[in-house]
């Protein structure tokens, strides 16, 4: 099955055929660096790393640029509240993305570009589409005509006369037309500004994406991402000025996430029901946070709630368990047994050998059909079942159980390395979040862990009646006891 992937632009799911055979050039947008990020920034940079993650487990050369905005009206006013300049504030807020994403387990990608790096590359383009026609100055500013450009909305579908209707031109308004936008602003005073031939000012916000994807891709690539909410008017923007300065395709395969909801709303800062990844990593690990984004298709909405984050918590305890009692019996050997003797199995382990087999082909239907997360968590649930089962049933170690228990962790390994998943060993993993659990119950776990000791010694005497007084003791306090054959775990209810 080839990689397909819906491409805002025709609105289809298509099949992926990448301008240079073997190399992707990907560009997204990235943040205006004026404060902490939240979790629809969150979102988008999920769901990017695991495009490019997975376009490079396909054996793809990928180049992945994500920018930075590092000058902008929001930048300049927080630096005029704090009586800094603008610098100071976007590297701040640079070095606080960089941490979040790194806390998050975003893979680096190759480029990371500033837009105030790239003055030169601007004003190229901008002189261009002004000799082109497309592109009038106007008392130091620079404005793009979106009436010279035919194909002007055709990403969102959008249509102009509509658009315009209600809106005019302001008497002393700059613009010929009220949907023309700014490719280069004049800078007003103490403001930062750049030597331009329309004298001192600084880009637009549009045109520095230009700029940086032509410098680093070209100026025809294979993908562009970024939120839904960019699809107008800032990726209509960036094709309009894009394909006036170059005269051809500018991107091929257009990729929008969608939004994170909070009671049906979607979040963002202008409606001040927002949530800082910081804030939520308090409460929640990193990668439980990731879980949740994964767990729904990219292109979908997704609710965020309590709720829903500790079901993304509990779905990934079961896989972290399940690899945990995996290593508990391998204990990192490396097992070389031939699973061939099928009659050697039981129908559980026959059952297990089987969704091994075809656990691959399955995860990489699922991630070919439009990066569908949603359906390879599906996949890895359903053998982690199967896997589970196995455990249960199979009271002797043999060497070809062995075999299949080893082959299951590898691949559970191998595809969380494609989601950016189990990065920290499962024994640990586990205690950590159960050890974040207990914070909020009034027992540690290590005095958790004496009173598991003295049931367990408790039950080799078969004192049954102080056992089940140290269960319900722990239980009282939200503490489940679940024993198995591998020994006694606990969970906070």
């Amino acid at each position: 099955m080839a990689l397909r992937i819906y491409n805002t632009l025709t609105g289809e799911k298509e099949i992926f055929v990448p301008l240079v055979a073997g190399k992707v050039g990907m560009y997204v947008c990235g943040v205006t660096v004026y404060d902490y990020c939240h979790i629809g920034h969150a979102r988008a940079g999920i769901v990017f790393d695991i495009i490019f993650r997975y376009l490079k487990y396909a054996g793809y050369d990928v180049t992945y640029i994500r920018n930075y905005t590092d000058i902008d009206d929001k930048i300049i006013n927080r630096a005029n509240q704090e009586g800094t300049d603008y610098r100071t504030v976007a590297d701040r807020y640079i070095q606080a993305f960089d941490e979040d994403m790194s806390l998050l387990g975003m893979a680096k990608p190759t480029v990371e570009p500033k837009a105030t790096d790239h003055i030169a590359g601007i004003i190229n383009i901008i002189e261009t589409l002004i000799v082109k026609g497309y592109a009038y100055t106007s008392d130091g500013d620079v404005y793009y005509a979106v009436e010279t450009f035919p194909e002007y909305l055709k990403l969102s579908g959008r249509n102009l006369e509509d658009m315009q209707a209600g809106a005019r031109v302001e008497v002393g308004d700059k613009k010929r037309h009220p949907m023309d936008f700014a490719l280069w602003k004049g800078s007003k005073p103490g403001e930062p500004w750049w030597e331009s031939p329309w004298g001192n000012g600084r880009p637009g916000w549009h045109i520095e994406c230009s700029a940086m994807s032509m410098e680093f891709l070209g100026k025809t690539f294979d993908i562009h991402g970024g939120g839904k909410d960019l699809v107008f008017p800032h990726h209509e923007n960036e094709i309009a000025q894009s394909e006036g300065a170059n005269g051809c395709q500018f991107v091929r395969y257009w990729i929008h996430n969608g939004f994170v909801n909070i009671n049906a709303e979607k979040m963002s800062k202008s409606l001040g029901n927002f949530f800082t990844i910081r804030e939520v990593l308090k409460k929640y690990h990193p990668e439980t946070l990731r879980f949740f984004i994964l767990s729904a298709h990219y292109r979908s909405p997704i609710d965020f709630s309590d709720q829903n984050l500790d079901d993304a918590q509990s779905g990934l305890e079961r896989i972290y368990s399940c690899m945990a009692a995996l290593d508990e019996i391998l204990k990192g050997d490396i097992v070389s047994a031939d699973v061939t003797a099928v009659e050697s199995l039981c129908q559980v382990g026959q059952e297990l050998q089987d969704k091994l087999n075809q656990f691959l082909t399955r995860f990489t239907e699922a991630m070919d059909d439009d990066f569908n997360s949603a359906l390879a968590l599906g996949v890895l649930f359903d053998t982690v079942r199967t896997a589970n089962r196995f455990l249960a049933e199979n009271l002797e170690v043999t060497p070809i159980a062995l075999s299949l228990m080893a082959r299951t962790r590898h691949l559970f390994a191998e595809v969380g390395g494609v989601l950016g998943l189990f990065t920290t060993a499962p024994a640990l993993w586990l205690y950590e979040i159960k050890a974040s659990k207990s914070e909020q119950i009034d027992i540690s776990p290590e005095d958790i862990e004496l009173l598991i000791a003295e049931r367990a010694e408790a039950r080799r005497a078969k004192n049954f009646r102080r056992s089940d007084e140290i269960r319900d003791q722990l239980l009282s306090k939200g503490i489940q006891l679940l024993d198995s054959q591998q020994g006694t775990t606990w969970n906070v209810k």
